[in-house]
């Protein structure tokens, strides 16, 4: 193996670039990272699928490499289920705890919108473990979360409403001593979702920076997944025990099959867009690691050994995951019926000797690239990682970053305008006095604080609108540029155009970290958010993406995830693709 700095990649004009980022690979790099310009489109990244190095798969495997110990410190419920239970987890260097309340919430409460002021249960993760006074002064804040008071040591508030028809089925099903109906959990997938799970700093909790420099938890948002895999292990116990107090003796537990396959629903909102446009850094981090990853795996002259069973294995699993995916949403329904025929087509062309020829894994991309959906590439890309653990999961420990961004005063006009004509082709081609071209205005609501689009041609605000047009504000930028000498410094052009100046950071920014900027149109009257929340779910390790309009969708977390009991015992990657099990 050859160990090579930095990232290739092909510029718009052709030319191999290489980015230095201070930090080795482990393998030549003969095939070149995919390109910005098409990598970092709203279309395909409305596309994208859970990797390993997804953020709960790094999480547990770091849980079951380290032999994190899990352990229920305190399980208070009254005859109905409600009371307060505190749940720990003891790892290399720390202790955090959940605690849980769980609420008698009237059914006209129930609601999965932001608005809403009650919840069937409220969580925090407690740094440390938490007293008699901590779960009291939580007991009075956390059921309350915006309007409760918050100290540093929680790092994350979080709530959950029930998936009423399958939770209820569940319990009524385990206290007659009968397992719930297998087909009801698969087309659910969850008994709990929650509305919202904060961290860093939101409502007082304590800031990223507490907990950055901790090994366990360095990876981005694990205080906030490790809070909700260790509140899916409290639904799962709380189901128990209330068919037990319902069923007495006759009762049962889930067994170890429904267990696994039980994940946790998530309701995904605009609220999340955002970040990724706010964290150009970060957002750069995580599709840098993702792409070496794939380079890699293309630039192998010849499948490792074992590989191409491991693939065949997961493709299988792939092609009953993709089966059982079932939504109401028209234009995803459409999609996912193109996928099954590509994952079809993979069946068919990446048999055992397609795999043993000359470089086999980019001469299946390659064929993917001519013949697939955006959606069965993307797959495709999931499947071949998933395969080449050793090869790549060291990217995972590159997944955080240092978001400190010096400003260059001292760059020439010329040479940002050069910047701009190798970033923003795509932003210079597109007509923003056309009113379809600026439609939509983002903003926060006064109400929640939380990120909303309105409509530019139809409705008041526009001039509240949050800066996040930026193909709109570097094609301006770009056009004052042109009438300024190539060789003024920027710090003299800012002074005549102070407006520009955060177009021109966005600018540098991209010009070092090519993948920070989204490089569509954000305010198009087309603009779909609902790809930039699939594209950072992804990025979290969700599935079962089930859209429930172009601004928010329903997802599942932890499905066939290994449970804290079964860490040390099985796979910590034996659930890329979750699947219906045999029943039991």
């Amino acid at each position: 193996m050859v160990a090579v700095h930095g990232y290739k990649f092909w510029s718009n004009e052709g030319r191999r670039m290489t980015l230095s980022v201070g930090a080795e690979s482990i393998a030549e790099l003969t095939v070149p990272l995919r390109a910005p310009n098409a990598v970092m489109r709203l279309d395909r990244m409305g596309s994208a699928f859970a990797t390993r190095l997804s953020f709960m798969r790094v999480l547990v495997r770091r849980m079951a490499h380290e032999n994190w110990q899990f352990k229920t410190t305190r399980f208070d419920m009254d005859d109905d289920g409600f009371g307060v239970a505190v749940l720990s987890v003891q790892t290399p260097d720390h202790t955090y705890s959940l605690v849980v309340f769980t609420h008698d919430l009237d059914p006209e409460m129930r609601t999965d919108r932001v608005i809403a002021e009650a919840w069937d249960a409220t969580f925090v993760l407690f740094d440390g473990v938490p007293n008699n006074d901590d779960i009291d002064r939580l007991r009075r804040n956390a059921p309350y979360q915006e309007a409760g008071r918050f100290a540093a040591s929680e790092l994350v508030l979080g709530r959950a409403n029930k998936s009423i028809r399958l939770f209820g089925h569940a319990v009524e099903k385990l206290s007659l001593g009968q397992q719930p109906d297998l087909d009801q959990v698969t087309s659910v997938g969850y008994l709990m979702r929650t509305t919202a799970v904060y961290g860093s700093g939101k409502f007082g909790c304590a800031d990223r920076a507490k907990t950055e420099n901790r090994p366990g938890v360095q990876a981005p948002f694990q205080v906030e997944l490790l809070a909700v895999y260790m509140f899916r292990w409290f639904v799962l116990m709380w189901v128990d025990s209330l068919a037990e107090r319902r069923g007495g003796d006759g009762a049962v537990q889930l067994n170890d099959v429904m267990r696994q396959h039980i994940g946790i629903g998530n309701a995904t909102g605009l609220g999340m867009a955002p970040f990724l446009l706010n964290h150009p850094v970060l957002l750069h981090t995580w599709v840098a690691a993702r792409e070496t990853a794939l380079a890699r795996v293309r630039s192998l002259q010849t499948a490792i050994e074992g590989s191409a069973k491991s693939f065949q294995q997961a493709l299988s699993a792939a092609n009953q995951h993709i089966a059982e995916w079932q939504v109401d949403d028209a234009v995803q329904s459409a999609r996912i019926k193109a996928l099954r025929c590509d994952i079809m087509q993979v069946v068919t062309v990446a048999d055992d000797v397609f795999l043993t020829q000359r470089y086999p894994w980019d001469s299946l991309y390659q064929y993917a690239e001519t013949a697939f959906s955006l959606e069965g590439q993307e797959l495709l890309i999931a499947l071949m990682l998933e395969v080449h653990g050793p090869l790549i999961d060291d990217l995972s420990g590159n997944l955080h970053a240092d978001e400190t961004v010096a400003f260059d005063p001292a760059m020439t006009t010329g040479q940002l305008l050069i910047l701009i004509t190798q970033h923003y082709d795509w932003a210079l081609e597109t007509d923003f006095s056309a009113p379809q071209n600026h439609a939509k205005f983002w903003y926060y609501s006064e109400e929640k604080l939380e990120p909303r689009l309105g409509n530019r041609l139809s409705e008041p605000g526009g001039d509240l609108e949050m800066p996040l047009a930026f193909g709109r504000d570097v094609a301006a930028l770009y056009e004052n540029l042109r009438q300024a000498n190539s060789n003024e410094i920027l710090a003299i052009f800012l002074m005549a155009h102070p407006d520009h100046r955060y177009a021109a950071k966005r600018v540098q920014i991209t010009g070092v970290h090519p993948y920070a900027e989204i490089r569509d149109n954000l305010i198009a009257e087309t603009v779909r958010p609902i790809d930039l929340l699939r594209f950072k779910l992804a990025f979290f390790g969700a599935t079962h993406f089930d859209p429930k309009s172009d601004l928010w969708t329903r997802i599942t977390l932890f499905s066939g995830a290994p449970l804290p009991e079964d860490l040390g015992d099985v796979d910590p990657d034996g659930w890329a693709f979750p699947v219906q099990p045999q029943a039991a």
